[in-house]
């Protein structure tokens, strides 16, 4: 059983590894899963015993990266009561952009506008459902007219899918930790404070 189980996993890995490659070399719409196939040294019918087709490959990758991501958003590491721990975030986020800087190329070729539209709804997703304590304790109003907790997240995240889309389609040398450190001046030196969430340096 072990050694199937270890056979299986050798061979997804080969056909992710096939497919990162041949999506960085020709594009994603260029890619066949013939293609997938001869670049994994296996055969058509042993692809489609672990895919669908090319775009359940694609959205499982998709996810696994999210999950990469949104693991290491630990609200209990990053908040406290309705202060934010800056120095952590700080160090989460380098280290999400340093795995997209890894694989640039890759996360280049994939994320077209639909694909930053997905990555923004998940990312909001997954800070509603981890968050959801810490927003429900911060009524937040501005005028005397309360913010809705789904607009600021919808704002936050989309501040995170846009400065990664400049920092990605640029030629910037800019570094993760400098990015990290960027945003989150940006943010915390206004919006956060706006929001009566209380900013630990």
């Amino acid at each position: 059983m072990k050694k199937t189980d270890l056979r299986v996993k050798r061979t997804n890995k080969m056909i992710i590894e096939a497919f990162i490659h041949l999506v960085e070399k020709n594009g994603y719409e260029q890619v066949t899963v013939q293609d997938i196939a001869d670049q994994a040294m296996i055969n058509r019918a042993t692809f489609y015993a672990h895919y669908k087709d090319k775009q359940d490959l694609y959205e499982t990758i998709f996810d696994y990266a999210l999950t990469a991501f949104t693991s290491v958003l630990n609200p209990a590491e990053l908040v406290k009561g309705n202060r934010i721990k800056v120095k952590q975030i700080e160090a989460v986020m380098t280290k999400i952009y340093g795995n997209i800087h890894e694989n640039r190329k890759f996360y280049l070729t994939i994320m077209d506008a639909s694909a930053n539209e997905i990555l923004r709804k998940k990312i909001a997703d997954i800070l509603n459902e981890q968050y959801a304590d810490v927003f429900n304790r911060l009524k937040i109003t501005e005028n005397e007219i309360e913010v809705p907790m789904d607009f600021i997240i919808e704002y936050m995240t989309s501040i995170f899918i846009g400065t990664l889309h400049w920092w990605l389609t640029t030629d910037s040398q800019m570094t993760p930790e400098h990015l990290a450190k960027l945003v989150i001046k940006l943010v915390g030196n206004g919006h956060l404070t706006v929001l009566g969430i209380e900013i630990e340096k």
